[in-house]
This record gives structure tokens, sequence and C-alpha cells, in this order.
């Protein structure tokens, strides 16, 4: 199935694995690429000579392409392309914008450049400076995510932009691959999806959490770190948006207390993080503190399986799912299943 997505990235099948972080591994992204999918390295997550070692080990498993998602606004970020140049990586996604001279540089080096966006204007803005493509999720994905649905935001991002653009929100199967190209997108994007295969490296039993939920098991709460979160309904979540200012913010402290025991960082580095997001935003120091531990709330459901203390970032379509396919069987099934969607339609 030959898309402008497969010509550009050079992979065989126009499915693309989001770099979630805590999930997206080196397991995960190259039975993706094996399979002729796109997998996405997260690297959010990970340290600098992690992020190395993840890149060496998915390029020991397969000779295709993958990518890396970077934060643009990481302190180490113009070190992070130079190894993602070294090191032959073919595509460099970002969740923030990159600036126009990064897009440049990743592109003067042969790595294709391919943000998200979340909206017609910041499509514009990244094709301006040089993107090669987007991937543009609409209101049901799962993480932070906006108010807009899918079939709204895709044609908006559509009608704006003239590079190839990537839905992503709400797809989990081959009927929403053949929408999506309906649409005229070049490709979907999935992460929850993925979450949920056998090579995920998310614990047995936290997956048997996500396939519990039905389609109101997701909700969308600013209780995390201040900003649209969509994540599974879980004590925890509940707690967060039923709490007041006072026990929110004893909460968050808590929560700052167990991250800087956890990742080693000392007291002066998260008080700079948090004035960083304070001067950046509206955010409250409640918001503040729990927007420095939401890596750790993550990793505490997704790596540790503590699903009372951690937050677990979810899609809708989690309500739809029922099983653990393994990547080659779930890429393959979408395709075969989008080809015959897309015949059907031709032939009536």
């Amino acid at each position: 199935m030959k898309t402008a997505l497969t010509e550009l990235v050079g992979v065989e099948h126009p499915v693309v694995q989001t770099g979630m972080g805590w999930v997206a591994g080196p397991r995960l992204v190259s039975a993706t690429a094996e399979a002729g999918g796109l997998g996405i390295l997260a690297s959010a997550t990970m340290g600098y000579d992690e992020l190395a070692a993840a890149i060496r080990e998915v390029k020991s498993r397969t000779g295709r392409p993958f990518g890396v998602n970077l934060r643009a606004d990481a302190d180490d970020a113009a070190r992070r392309v130079e190894l993602l140049i070294a090191e032959g990586v073919r595509v460099a996604s970002f969740a923030l914008a990159p600036k126009r001279d990064m897009i440049a540089k990743l592109k003067d080096n042969g790595v294709v450049v391919v943000p998200s966006v979340g909206a017609a204007r910041h499509a514009e803005k990244v094709a301006g400076w040089g993107a090669d493509a987007v991937i543009v999720q609409g209101g049901e994905g799962g993480g932070h995510t906006g108010a807009v649905a899918t079939t709204l935001l895709l044609p908006s991002v559509l009608d704006a932009v003239d590079i190839p653009v990537v839905a992503a929100g709400g797809f989990f199967d081959g009927r929403g691959l053949a929408a999506a190209l309906a649409y005229g997108a070049a490709g979907i994007a999935m992460g929850t999806r993925f979450l949920l295969t056998r090579e995920s490296t998310v614990p047995d039993e936290v997956k048997r959490a996500y396939l519990a939920r039905d389609l109101n098991g997701t909700i969308v709460t600013r209780k995390v770190d201040g900003m649209p979160h969509r994540v599974l309904r879980t004590e925890l979540v509940d707690a967060l948006e039923h709490s007041g200012p006072v026990a929110g913010f004893t909460q968050a402290v808590r929560n700052a207390v167990r991250f800087r025991k956890l990742s080693g960082l000392s007291w002066a580095s998260l008080a700079r993080e948090g004035l960083r997001m304070k001067r950046g935003g509206d955010r409250s120091w409640a918001q503040v503190f729990m927007a420095a531990n939401t890596p750790m709330l993550l990793r505490a459901g997704l790596v540790e399986g503590d699903t009372g203390a951690g937050v677990l970032a979810s899609g809708q379509v989690v309500g739809l799912l029922e099983d653990l396919p393994g990547v080659g069987e779930l890429i393959a099934t979408i395709v075969a299943d989008a080809e015959a969607a897309v015949k059907r339609l031709s032939s009536g």
C-alpha cells in the first residue's frame, strides 16, 4: 500500500507506531519496522546514553527504517540531533515544534522531519520551516490532546498544507486506515493499539486493566499536569479530579519527593524546572509539581505495573480493543482490511 508517507520514509505500509514514553522501546520499535511500519523510539524518558544504547539495539534487531521522538526544548536537544545524524536514523519526530535551524540541520543530513501538531496553524508553521510531513492528533488520542475530533481536525490540516499528513487519534483497524486515506491522509499513527500488543513491554496486569475498559473508560483531565491529558480512569485520577487545592497540592508535593528520589535530581533542578513551567503558562503550583512528576507517574503504571499510584495514558479506542496481537499480525491485518475496504468502495 504505497502512499506519500511510504515513499518519503521508505517503509512498506502507511502505519506509524507513535513514540510513547516508557512504552516505545527497542523491542516494540524494531517489531514495527520488521512488520513494514514506521516505529518511533521514545526518547523523552531516556537520558542521552540510554537513547544511544536504544538506537544501537534497534539497529541490531532490524535494518529497516525507524524514527526517534525528540523534545525540541530539551537541554541536550542539539546533541541528540547529532546522534540521530551519526547513527543514520531515518525519521526525527517531535511532540513540540522544532525550530527552523533544527529542521534544516536534520534535513541537510538526510533525516526526515515529522513534527506532531494539534491545529492547522501549527501545521502551517512547521511546513513553512521545512518539515517533511506532520502527524495530526485529534481529541480521541491518548496523552496530551486537544478538544477537536480527528474527523474535523484532519481535513482542516489537509486543507492548510501540501506536505504528507498522518492521522492520529481514534485509529485501530483497517477501516480507520481506509477512512484516513479517503480524507487524503498519507497514513495513520497509533499509540494505544501498539501499547496493547505482545511486543509491548507494558506489564501484563496493566494490559489487562486497559482491556477491561469500555468506551467511557478514559477521561481528559487537567489535574495531572495542568494540560488536557487523556488517561484511563483510575482511583488516583478520580482522587485528583475530586481533590481541592490543598489536597491536590499535598499530593503533588508527595509525588515531587518520590520523583526526586527515583530520578536522582536535586531539589535545585526541580525548582528550576518548576519556575520555567510557571513562567510559561497559567499553571498553579500544584500543577507545576505534578507536571514535573508526570514522567514518574506514567512510569509507575507503564513500567512498574502500579495502577494505583500511576497514570495510564490512553486513547478512547481502548474501549474497542479486546486482544493482544503480535505487531506483525496487527499491521498485516490492518493493511489487508484497508485494502479490502477500498476495493469494496471502488467496485460498488
